[in-house]
C-alpha cells in the first residue's frame, strides 16, 4: 500500500500546486470542447462537400498561421505576460466558436466561411500554444515540469476519448450546432480559472539575456542546439504525415468501413483511451533521456501501419489504443526535453517551433493526405503516416544516441 501511495504522489505531484491546479481543471473543459469541435467540424465538411481533398483543405487554413507565423508568436510570448496573453486567445477562440454555432444554427454556413474561421483559428494559435507550453513551465517550476506536462496531456486525451463521443451523441441527437456551443463555453471556464490564479505564486524566469530579439533568433538558437533540433525535425516529419488524424479517420470510418460519425468518434476515443494511459505512464517515471523519445516514435509509427492494416472496425478502433499510448508517451517526452534543454529567455519561441512542427505543418501533409485516402485509399494515408514516424525515429536515433543525454526530474 505505501508504494502505491508513493506512485500515486509521484504520478499527480503538480496537482498539488494550487495555480496548475486551477489551470488543470479550467483547460480540461477547453480540451473536451476543442475535441467536439473538432469532431463536428470533420464532419460538417464531409456534409457539406464529401470531399476528402476538401477536408484536408479546411485542416490547411486551420494550420497555415502556424508554420507561417509560429516564430513571431514565440517573440510575442517571449515578450508579454503569458496569463495575459492566455485571456486574449481564449476570448477570441470563445467568440469564433459561438459565431460558428450561430452560422450552422441559421443554416447560413458555406465552405468559405469555413476556410475563414479556421484561419481565424489558426491565427489565435500562433499565440495561444507557445503561451500554454511556457506558462505550464511558469506555474510548477523545472522540478515539476515533465510531470505536469504528462498530466496536461493525459488530461487532453481524456478530452479525446469522452469529447468525440458527446459530439457523437449531440450530432445524432440535436446536431453540429451545440458542439460548437459546448466549445465556446468551456474557452470562458478557462478564463474564469484563469483569473483565481495568484501571481506571486508564479515562477517567473528573470533573465538577463534580452540581446538576441530578432524574428530569426529561434531558428537560429534551435539550430545551434543538436537535441532541440533534432527533435523538432523529427516532430515536423512525423506532423506532416503522422498526425494527420482529422483528415485520415473521417474517411477510414466512411469510407472503408462505411460508417458513420459515431465511428469516427470511436476511432478518436480508441486513441484517447490509449493516450491516457500513456500519460500517467509518462507522469509516474522520474528520469527522462532521449533514447526513450526515440523509442517511443518508433512504436508510434508501428502502431499507426499495425492500424492501417485492420480488417473491421472493431479490429481498427482497438489498434488506436496503442496508437494513442505511444503519441502520448512520445509527445511528452519530446515537449519535455525540448523545454528542459532551452534557454529561459528562447523558451516562447521554442515552444512556438514546436507547435510550428506538430501542427503548421498540417498546412503540407493534410492535403496530400486527404488526396491520397480519396483518390487512392484511406488505409494507405494512414499507413504514409506510420512510415514517416518510424523513419523519423531512425533519424533521430542517429542523431541524439551520439550525444546522448539523461535528464533527472
Amino acid at each position: 500500500m505505501e508504494a502505491i501511495r508513493a506512485l500515486g504522489e509521484q504520478t499527480f505531484a503538480s496537482l498539488k500546486i494550487r495555480n496548475y491546479r486551477l489551470y488543470f481543471i479550467g483547460i480540461g473543459f477547453s480540451h473536451v470542447g476543442t475535441w467536439m469541435q473538432t469532431v463536428a467540424l470533420g464532419w460538417l465538411v464531409l456534409e457539406l462537400t464529401g470531399s476528402g481533398t476538401l477536408l484536408g483543405a479546411m485542416l490547411a487554413f486551420r494550420f497555415a498561421p502556424l508554420l507561417f507565423g509560429g516564430i513571431f508568436g514565440g517573440m510575442i510570448v517571449d515578450r508579454f505576460d503569458k496569463r495575459l496573453l492566455l485571456y486574449t486567445t481564449q476570448s477570441a477562440s470563445a467568440v469564433l466558436a459561438l459565431v460558428l454555432s450561430a452560422l450552422v444554427f441559421f443554416g447560413a454556413m458555406e465552405m468559405w466561411m469555413v476556410y475563414l474561421i479556421a484561419l481565424l483559428f489558426g491565427f489565435a494559435d500562433v499565440v495561444d500554444r507557445p503561451a500554454r507550453a511556457t506558462f505550464i513551465h511558469e506555474m510548477v517550476g523545472p522540478d515539476n515540469l515533465r510531470n505536469a506536462v504528462a498530466l496536461n496531456s493525459t488530461e487532453a486525451n481524456i478530452a479525446r476519448t469522452f469529447g468525440p463521443l458527446f459530439a457523437g451523441v449531440l450530432i445524432a441527437s440535436v446536431g453540429i450546432t451545440f458542439c460548437f456551443l459546448a466549445n465556446a463555453l468551456s474557452f470562458v471556464a478557462v478564463i474564469i480559472f484563469l483569473a483565481l490564479m495568484r501571481e506571486s505564486e508564479l515562477h517567473r524566469d528573470l533573465s538577463e539575456e534580452r540581446k538576441v530579439d530578432t524574428v530569426l533568433s529561434g531558428l537560429h538558437y534551435v539550430a545551434s542546439v543538436p537535441l532541440i533540433r533534432t527533435i523538432l525535425l523529427s516532430m515536423a516529419v512525423i506532423g506532416i504525415l503522422s498526425y494527420e488524424f482529422q483528415t485520415s479517420l473521417p474517411l477510414l470510418a466512411r469510407t472503408t468501413f462505411l460508417g458513420g460519425a459515431a465511428d469516427y468518434a470511436a476511432l478518436l476515443s480508441a486513441m484517447g483511451a490509449g493516450s491516457v494511459a500513456g500519460g500517467l505512464f509518462i507522469a509516474s517515471r522520474k528520469n527522462i533521456g532521449a533514447h526513450e523519445f526515440v523509442v517511443w516514435a518508433f512504436l508510434f509509427g508501428v502502431s499507426i501501419c499495425v492500424t492501417a492494416l485492420m480488417p473491421s472496425l472493431g479490429l481498427a478502433v482497438s489498434a488506436m489504443i496503442f496508437v494513442g499510448f505511444f503519441s502520448t508517451t512520445m509527445s511528452s517526452t519530446g515537449n519535455t526535453l525540448v523545454q528542459l534543454e532551452s534557454a529561459p529567455h528562447m523558451r516562447g519561441r521554442v515552444m512556438s517551433l514546436w507547435s510550428t512542427a506538430l501542427f503548421g505543418s498540417t498546412l503540407v501533409g493534410a492535403p496530400f493526405i486527404g488526396f491520397v485516402g480519396e483518390y487512392a485509399s484511406p488505409r494507405l494515408a494512414l499507413a504514409i503516416g506510420g512510415v514517416a514516424a518510424i523513419v523519423a525515429a531512425l533519424y533521430a536515433n542517429h542523431q541524439l544516441l551520439k550525444g546522448y543525454k539523461l535528464f533527472r526530474i
